[in-house]
């Protein structure tokens, strides 16, 4: 998947004295609302998420934490989780079900922190309202880069959801990078572009009280020429949530997001269908001309600043609506690869990025167990750790050793499955090979020039 990779830029300070103050001052304002006051979070099982540093562009100093479940399915989807005002990444985690959703289905969860901690996202200066302009999505992006990079994330599927400041930061997303995101789910968000002030991390009183109305168009066109200006490829669908009660970001809110996401995805203002999936819960539904959900709305009467509730259905209803519920991912198929001469199966034998692949009887285990992605990689995935074949050290010479390493979507570990029973290395056109013609467990597989011969016949599945 093409697309633009976040500048790379000097850090600037971002707030000064003043506005930190005046910041603090918003936060303390913020602490009233249920489940974003720290002193009665819950803490985080903070040995349950990795704490990953150096991951690529990041001008504002984020931190990056990565939730991956013990049974992280192959290939696996990527979900960015927000945190709002006075939150942070771990204590998204322990506060909401997500983890345990991805436990469930075996999706993996980046959950960033702000910087300074406990601060809101920026959502309110021009650059952070600029694809690749700066300040926090860019170091956002990096986590998603990283995270495809050296945990097998499939970069065709990558959503995003957040709560509040997140929620906000959700929408942005959305717009900046359709690209990347398949679909978000914004808990108690406003419009892209509606918490505008030019400044960094700044509030937008107006904004937060419902006080800014558009038309559907002038939303839909501050997403299309603002955003991502002269994008014209597929928009990633979006889901929205608010409670009629909340007091810090006024409920009208869902009304402005409606119209500007039914309008950049192209469907009507009218709903497809209205129903009530839970006690005070409206659902309206917005469908495109095949019948497909674009947009999902969800009014909840009586519900505060407080969403999603730990322990009800909301996570779940949002990683439904995304698809992380499904059984499989990116249109991947998986499967044993067989030499056909040996009637041996390409094993694994070592978790280890280096290890060199070898056939051995097969036995169904997960080290036989490979995984052909849409981007044509073959993964494989032990013990949680996914790993794609390669060719070491980029090879394109005979000889060279097959092995496994950290996916990085580079073209030494894309692979053709050809209908002769070959399978050539895109970058070098060499065939997987049998060393020597053997058929010993144990025996090494390389890549070699394409003959023909019997050791270079493979089955999938």
């Amino acid at each position: 998947m093409s697309r633009s990779r976040p500048l790379v830029s000097r850090s600037r300070p971002l707030v000064s004295r003043l506005l930190v103050s005046r910041l603090l001052g918003v936060l303390a304002v913020l602490c009233l609302a249920v489940g974003l006051s720290l002193p009665t979070a819950p803490r985080a099982a903070a040995a349950s998420l990795t704490r990953i540093t150096d991951f690529g562009t990041n001008p504002t100093g984020l931190v990056m934490n990565l939730y991956v479940p013990t049974s992280v399915r192959a290939d696996p989807p990527i979900l960015l989780a927000l945190h709002g005002c006075q939150g942070s990444g771990p204590y998204l985690y322990s506060s909401t079900d997500f983890a345990s959703l991805a436990d469930r289905y075996g999706f993996l969860v980046v959950y960033p922190s702000s910087n300074p901690g406990g601060s809101c996202w920026d959502v309110s200066s021009d650059q952070a309202l600029t694809r690749d302009g700066g300040s926090d999505p860019v170091g956002l992006m990096s986590m998603i880069t990283y995270t495809e990079q050296h945990y097998g994330g499939n970069a065709d599927a990558v959503y995003v959801t957040g709560q509040s400041s997140g929620g906000m930061m959700t929408n942005v997303l959305l717009a900046e990078y359709p690209d990347v995101y398949k679909a978000g789910a914004a808990f108690m968000g406003v419009p892209y572009h509606c918490f505008r002030t030019g400044s960094v991390r700044a509030w937008n009183p107006a904004c937060a009280q419902g006080r800014i109305s558009r038309t559907p168009q002038q939303w839909g066109s501050l997403v299309r020429n603002t955003g991502y200006p002269g994008y014209t490829g597929p928009r990633p669908r979006v889901q929205l949530w608010h409670g009629t009660a909340d007091t810090t970001l006024s409920h009208n809110l869902l009304g402005e997001e409606v119209k500007q996401w039914t309008d950049v995805l192209g469907v009507g203002q009218t709903p497809s269908a209205t129903d009530t999936p839970a006690a005070n819960w409206t659902r309206t539904r917005y469908d495109n001309g095949a019948g497909v959900t674009q947009v999902e709305a969800y009014s909840l009467a009586g519900a505060g600043h407080e969403l999603p509730v730990k322990g009800s259905t909301m996570a779940a209803e949002a990683i439904r609506f995304m698809g992380l519920d499904k059984a499989s991912s990116g249109g991947g198929t998986t499967g044993a690869l067989r030499a056909v001469d040996a009637g041996k199966c390409l094993t694994d034998a070592s978790t280890a990025p280096g290890n060199r692949q070898q056939i051995r009887a097969c036995t169904g285990g997960a080290n036989q167990s490979w995984t052909r992605t849409s981007s044509g990689r073959l993964t494989v995935t032990v013990s949680g750790a996914t790993l794609c074949l390669d060719a070491a050290a980029h090879g394109t010479t005979p000889g060279t050793s097959a092995i496994v390493w950290t996916c990085n979507g580079q073209a030494n570990q894309q692979w053709q499955l050809n209908s002769n029973g070959t399978v050539t290395g895109v970058q070098s056109g060499l065939c997987l090979d049998v060393a020597g013609l053997a058929t010993a467990d144990g025996t090494p597989v390389q890549l070699w020039t394409c003959s023909g011969g019997r050791n270079q016949q493979w089955t999938f599945g």
